[in-house]
């Protein structure tokens, strides 16, 4: 199959999270199957709430820095499934990536055909199959893999880390993962394995207790990124810096946020064994499209995939930081299994103008049922991102935010 053909096979299997399968199963029947790729390196294992994929970006960073081949492995993508998959910075191309799902296909056909696999692997698992198998290929040191949905029952937990990394627990996927912060935790910190350390971010009292009562349990060292004091804090709308154990770090992400994942970073390539100069010319040179990404400057437009009720504190903290006594534009979409009427309480009240879409996702909330949940004096309603994108604004600074596909989409509107 070529790139479009395997994009639309994934797309057939079904919305990721709709079908996702929580068991590991069928992912160690196919990975067995295909002389188990995901051992042919070493790996860095990364879960949590918020934060895991910008953790995870700037340890990558790190280790390219220390001359290693490394790979990315992240989910969702904002424009093209090829950014899941990424070596040394760069994405697979559209070649590379159809030739990594023949592989897992082509195997996944032959053991439905002998009945040793009951079904083909999901989108997701197809896509993390995929990842291994060409991180082995191309014969990366390291894998920075960031978990899909928990930790415990989810397809990346086949690796066997050399670390693990837990940032902020908080309330996401409910349905899967349970409706308390303690079966949250306990979900996440299912990614510990026996004596392998596993590097703490700052959490809530109830879920770091779940997560230190599983490390005890497995024998695994707990590294608490907070033994790491942050001094010289120094934080603008375009990113932060600090210093901590001695380290100077120059933080790109934009966010306060930002803060507490740089450090969970950095106290990751300290363990990894970097040294101060790698640590901090990684985190430097990290990059993660969509999340507080500024993409115009005139018009001033931000994007920020802040799909969660945590994401949407951290947004909202930044906007009245950074942008107070600014006119602010906000265009928000998002999808049905989200907790929209906290979200939107948390973010509508700081817009001077707003503009409510819908992503075009099957799963996306009515732009009309959103203003039900709060009102607000000056709204419009826009078919989709491109018509709310187009409509004329009075406003200082854009922030367009709610779903990752909606950003992906308006991201591949703006950036070219």
């Amino acid at each position: 199959m070529n790139y479009p053909e395997s994009v639309d096979y994934l797309y057939a299997l079904g919305n990721e999270i709709r079908t996702a399968k929580l068991g590991l199963e069928r992912m160690r029947l196919v990975a067995d199957a295909m002389r188990n790729p995901e051992r042919k390196f070493r790996v860095v294992h990364v879960a949590g709430t918020n934060g895991k994929g910008s953790t995870a970006a700037m340890i990558a960073a790190g280790l390219r820095e220390a001359r290693n081949r490394v790979g990315l492995f992240t989910s969702p993508h904002l424009v093209e499934p090829t950014e899941r998959i990424v070596i040394d910075g760069r994405a697979v191309s559209a070649a590379e990536f159809a030739e990594a799902f023949a592989a897992v296909h082509r195997v996944a056909e032959r053991m439905m055909e002998a009945g040793t696999l009951d079904a083909h692997p999901t989108y997701f698992e197809t896509v993390t199959l995929m990842a291994f198998w060409w991180f082995a290929k191309q014969a990366v040191e390291w894998a920075v893999v960031e978990v899909g949905l928990g930790g415990r029952l989810d397809a990346t937990n086949i690796v066997t880390p050399q670390l693990c990394v837990i940032t902020p627990v908080d309330y996401d996927h409910e349905a899967w993962l349970g409706k308390s912060l303690e079966a949250i935790a306990f979900e996440k910190a299912g990614i510990l394995k026996a004596g392998v350390p596993a590097v703490l971010a700052p959490q809530r009292p109830a879920p770091r207790d779940v997560i230190v009562k599983r490390a005890e349990t497995v024998f695994a060292p707990i590294l608490d990124s907070v033994a790491w004091p942050v001094a010289e804090l120094e934080i603008d709308a375009n990113g932060s810096r600090f210093v901590t154990a001695g380290i100077r770090i120059d933080c790109p992400l934009a966010g306060e946020h930002q803060v507490e994942n740089a450090r969970t970073a950095a106290v990751a390539l300290n363990a990894l064994n970097l040294t101060p100069e790698q640590i901090r010319a990684g985190i430097a040179a990290a990059r993660w499209p969509g999340r507080l990404e500024m993409v115009s400057e005139v018009p001033e437009i931000w994007l920020d995939g802040a799909h969660n009720p945590s994401g949407a504190r951290a947004l909202a903290a930044y906007i009245s930081r950074f942008h107070a006594g600014r006119r602010i534009g906000l265009i928000y979409g998002a999808m049905r299994d989200k907790s929209v009427e906290e979200i939107v309480g948390m973010l509508f009240p700081l817009a001077d103008e707003l503009i409510i879409t819908a992503p075009d996702q099957t799963r996306a909330l009515r732009a009309g049922a959103i203003l039900e949940m709060e009102p607000h004096r000056n709204a419009r309603i826009a078919a989709d991102v491109g018509a709310a994108l187009a409509m004329e604004r009075n406003c200082d600074v854009l922030f367009l935010t709610g779903s990752l596909y909606l950003v992906g989409e308006a991201r591949a509107i703006l950036v070219q």
